[in-house]
């Protein structure tokens, strides 16, 4: 009988508050909210997206798609729908997130690696994406499609903004405002990139081609940063060593270009205004412009955030003006008539670009910074920053503005008004450990300890009292946790409390391994000072100081019987029924002793390194140890043989090792395993079978804890998340889990040679003279698109052979008219008996819209005719006209030459043409009806005055006639 295991599955998420992959943004408090007025902070935690109440450090929102494991590295906010939100992942996709039900509405896949940066353009149709490929890529919004890839950097890309300002209005003669250039209006605009090779470029999305290009920084220092001014007029990039570099781009000339046919070579739209240097030499991580006032802040990884101001025009002419003076003053001193005679006019253009930008602040907050965005609240009359750094915690700064009565050198003032740090570690879980009912789960790391409600993913209790963790454990009634330090103390902590009860210097060293007995009487530590010792647990009376009242206190007692050995001790473990003490050493053994007498019982060779973690089976029968060599060893304890090693960790060490507690539906030689690689696994360590592999941590999996129950697991990882696996009800075998590790690496390797095979492929690659091109198709090949695309093979399959059989049955139904109708395909007869074209316009229909056209891409030339027959049978019966355009145009573009040498598929397009006029001239005629009946309608409203659901152009053009109306009397009178 086959042997089968139910499953494990990832259940909940908690611990992170913001990761470092990705940037986070700002946005006001919702009106469905009813938080605080100090605005929600969207950011990155793994592959979710969590919102923050800034003020009261509330979770309001988690964003996941349980269908993407990939870390989110890039959010941007859109401009118009406030309630849309961009979020970029580390495997290229992008999902487009409606913040007010959580739910991703689009998905689009085009990037080969992560996206390292997003932006949305003024009217909120566009999105577009930067990557580490080195590719950008805009996307329609409303179409869900792709509308082109640019190619022209050859590193990451490092920033990409939309180029779109507004054409100035300027009043005519007669004092009527001239409207802007009608071309203009409906121009696509441009987009500025920066990528890691120091390139700035400046690309027209017209035209699809980049006019100018740019080097970034100076000595072709690598780019890390782009920030653009709300007006589209200044650019600064920042690089190494902290430096940045101003840009002035020529607006008036890029709107100048729509008039014109041909473009001076010599023109340049980005003039360099010149370089200045920041506080600190790192590279600049983000410079983010104010959206209301004329700041921008700029970071890079370090504990500070700077702040700098551009100036007026009166302070600059003040600067130039103190120049001048000060250079005449230098004249008469040295007797330079020309020199003291020179007067250099009030040019603001000349001003040398520290006349035009000045440090206004520099705030130093409590982490390294990741990421910063300006929170642009009308409630506050100071500028507010929020901050998210590399420690997992957020920050809310208030800066003043400098008021006109203080000193010029005296700094403007800032302070802290929020923090979320409570629900995450500031740095890496080393250990955790469950309390006896599974409730409590207490998590150490290096200065922190804190307890977690597991239910409710709530923290509840948090020491900061606590040292550098290695290990921890809760002793007997859950209501003490002893934790042993890289010094070598032993620290307990109060629950109820909070409070530190008592710190003993237990080590000379570092303190590994920790373990209650099991008769919850004494506790056991290891040491790397090669000694292992044991601990009672005391009650004494303590005198409260102050009083003469006394109160019990736990105490840990030593006892004089102690453990030396050859090396210092990594791992200790009592076996169940507490007849044996292991303990793992760094000379790559484990030592095996009888507890009551700490006699040497056995001695495991067989590793190459140390033995890191190691456990014991329910019934003290097996001993499972994980190594530094990256295998897993499984011992007997009656002889000490080794039964079997497991090498599935292949790449990086065993961190944690740990046994099923109990013998639950057979499961007491069941054990977990977690890895540097990222990844727990599931071990049968009597049939030596690996069950299940347990993805979804993104960094070093470095603890581990099991239930009492055995009803779920939970981990920690130095991706700072704490992820609780919970056991179902479903049943795993092997042969089918082996199948699908099987399936999925095949279709991993699968969707990358096809990603190679488009590179080449529909003209994309090069023009005629074999250069790369910097336009093409923004396509990827993934597992949802080839899936696509076969089910359209297979409905064109089944669709050709119903309409063969149909045609035949009519031509004998007109000799025989009693003939009975043929049997029909059962796919056919189960959808109702549609027709052939009723369902492959079905299956065209359910296919999602950023998908259709790759999947369209695997069809071969030989089903093309196929495919054309049915887009004729829709042409001619008006069946999702708009949808059969947008296949017939892309089809028509991909196989253009084929299509022109291959002289039978003359008549269908013949046909498809014909239907088509047809369909489009009857649209046109009801959409020019429609159009006319609204402006009769309009007409109407206007003139009884109804402004109930009148349009806000109808206003502003009537405020403007009158306004007209009122300056043409003027005139007639003066006249």
């Amino acid at each position: 009988m086959v042997k089968s295991y139910f499953k494990y599955e990832f259940t909940q998420s908690f611990g992170t508050v913001a990761s470092t992959t990705s940037n986070l943004v700002w946005t006001p408090t919702g009106l469905s909210t009813t938080t605080t007025s100090a605005g929600r902070a969207i950011v990155a935690a793994n592959e979710e997206v969590l919102t923050w109440d800034i003020k009261k450090g509330e979770l309001l929102g988690r964003w996941r798609d349980d269908r993407c494991s990939a870390q989110v590295t890039a959010i941007s906010q859109s401009k118009i729908d406030k309630d849309m939100f961009a979020v970029g992942y580390d495997d290229g996709s992008i999902r487009l997130w409606d913040s007010t039900i959580a739910t991703p509405i689009v998905s689009f896949n085009g990037h080969r690696s992560a996206i390292t940066v997003l932006a949305f353009d003024r009217s909120g149709v566009r999105l577009a994406s930067g990557s580490k490929d080195t590719d950008v890529i805009v996307w329609d919004i409303v179409a869900e499609v792709g509308q082109f890839k640019l190619r022209g950097h050859e590193k990451p890309i490092s920033g990409l903004r939309f180029i779109e300002p507004e054409p100035e209005v300027e009043e005519g003669e007669d004092g009527e405002q001239a409207m802007g250039l009608e071309s203009s209006s409906s121009a696509e605009g441009w987009l500025v990139t920066t990528g890691v090779d120091s390139l700035i470029k400046l690309w027209d999305l017209s035209t699809r081609y980049c006019f100018e290009t740019q080097v970034a920084q100076t000595n072709k220092e690598e780019c890390w940063a782009l920030g653009v001014s709300p007006d589209c007029k200044t650019c600064i990039t920042g690089g190494r060593g902290g430096e940045l570099r101003a840009w002035k781009l020529n607006t008036a000339a890029l709107l100048e270009t729509r008039q014109k046919v041909e473009d001076s070579p010599s023109t340049k739209y980005l003039e360099l205004q010149g370089t200045f240097i920041r506080q600190h030499t790192s590279r600049a991580i983000e410079i983010i412009f104010h959206p209301k006032r004329e700041y921008f802040a700029v970071h890079g990884p370090q504990k500070s955030v700077e702040v700098w101001r551009k100036r007026s025009e009166a302070e600059i002419k003040k600067s130039l003006a103190r120049k001048r003076r000060r250079r005449r003053e230098k004249a008469k001193e040295s007797g330079d008539v020309e020199m003291e005679d020179a007067d250099d006019p009030d040019d603001i253009s000349k001003a040398d670009v520290t006349d035009l930008y000045q440090s206004y602040a520099l705030v130093r907050t409590a982490g390294k910074v990741r990421s910063v965005d300006w929170a642009a609240d009308h409630a506050h009359k100071d500028m507010q920053l929020l901050v998210g750094t590399f420690d997992n915690q957020l920050e809310l700064y208030s800066v003043t503005l400098k008021k006109e009565g203080k000193a010029k050198d005296e700094a403007p003032d800032y302070t802290r008004s929020s923090l979320v740090e409570i629900p995450g570690h500031r740095s890496e879980i080393r250990s955790i450990a469950l309390s006896s009912d599974d409730k409590m789960l207490a998590s150490a790391s290096n200065g922190s300890l804190k307890v977690w409600n597991v239910k409710s993913q709530s923290c509840i209790r948090t020491f900061d009292e606590c040292g550098e963790a290695l290990c921890c454990a809760f002793l007997p009634g859950d209501k003490i946790i002893v934790v042993g330090t890289k010094s070598g103390e032993l620290q307990l902590f109060d629950v109820a409390s909070a409070a530190l009860l008592d710190s003993i210097k237990a080590h000379e060293m570092a303190i590994w391994g920790m373990q209650v007995h099991p008769n919850g009487k004494s506790l056991a530590s290891g040491s790397e000072d090669k000694t292992a010792k044991f601990w009672d647990f005391k009650i004494v009376q303590e005198q409260v100081p102050g009083t003469l009242r006394t109160t019990p206190r736990l105490r840990l007692a030593l006892r004089r019987t102690v453990v030396k050995v050859s090396d210092g001790i990594l791992a200790l473990r009592f076996s169940p029924d507490a007849k044996y003490l292991a303990v793992g050493l760094r000379d790559n053994t484990v030592k095996v002793f009888f507890t009551d007498s700490l006699k040497l019982y056995l001695n495991l060779y067989g590793h190459s390194e140390p033995v890191i973690s190691m456990d014991i089976s329910y019934d003290s029968k097996l001993i499972v140890t994980g190594s530094g060599d990256r295998t897993i060893k499984i011992w007997g304890l009656d002889f000490g043989d080794v039964h079997r090693t497991l090498r599935h960790h292949l790449t990086k060490p065993i961190m944690a090792v740990a046994f099923v507690p109990h013998n639950s539906d057979g499961t007491g030689h069941h054990f977990f395993s977690t890895s540097r690689d990222n990844m727990i696994r599931y071990w049968d360590a009597d049939k030596f079978q690996h069950i299940q592999r347990l993805a979804g941590h993104h960094s070093d999996v470095m603890a581990m804890s099991i239930a009492h129950s055995g009803r779920f697991i939970v981990s920690a990882s130095y991706d700072m998340s704490i992820r609780v696996w919970d056991e179902t009800d479903e049943q795993l075998f092997l042969e089918e889990e082996r199948e699908r590790e099987l399936e999925e690496a095949y279709e991993s390797t699968l969707t990358k040679s096809l990603e190679r095979d488009d590179e080449y492929e529909y003209g994309d690659a090069g023009d005629e003279e074999g250069k790369p091109s910097e336009v093409v198709a923004a396509s990827k090949q993934t597992m949802e698109t080839l899936t696509a695309g076969e089910r359209i093979q297979e409905s064109l399959e089944l669709g050709m052979g119903d309409l063969n059989v149909m045609r035949e049955w009519e031509d004998q139904r007109k000799i025989n008219a009693s003939m009975a109708p043929p049997q029909r395909h059962i796919i056919f007869m189960a959808q109702g008996n549609i027709s052939a074209e009723a369902y492959v316009l079905r299956v065209l229909e359910k296919i999602k819209s950023a998908a259709l056209m790759d999947a369209l891409r695997i069809l071969r030339f030989s089903e093309l005719p196929a495919l054309f027959t049915f887009l004729e049978i829709f042409a001619r019966r008006g069946m999702n006209v708009a949808l059969t355009c947008k296949i017939l145009f892309f089809m028509l573009k991909t196989h253009h030459k084929q299509i022109v040498g291959a002289q039978t598929m003359r008549a269908s397009l013949d046909g498809i043409r014909e239907g088509l006029r047809t369909q489009l001239a009857s649209k046109r005629d009801m959409i020019g009806f429609n159009v006319a009946a609204l402006g009769t309608i309009g007409k109407r409203l206007e003139e009884k005055g109804v402004r109930g659901f009148v349009d806000e152009e109808w206003e502003a053009e009537e405020a403007k006639r009158k306004a007209l109306s009122v300056k043409k009397r003027g005139f007639v009178q003066i006249s």
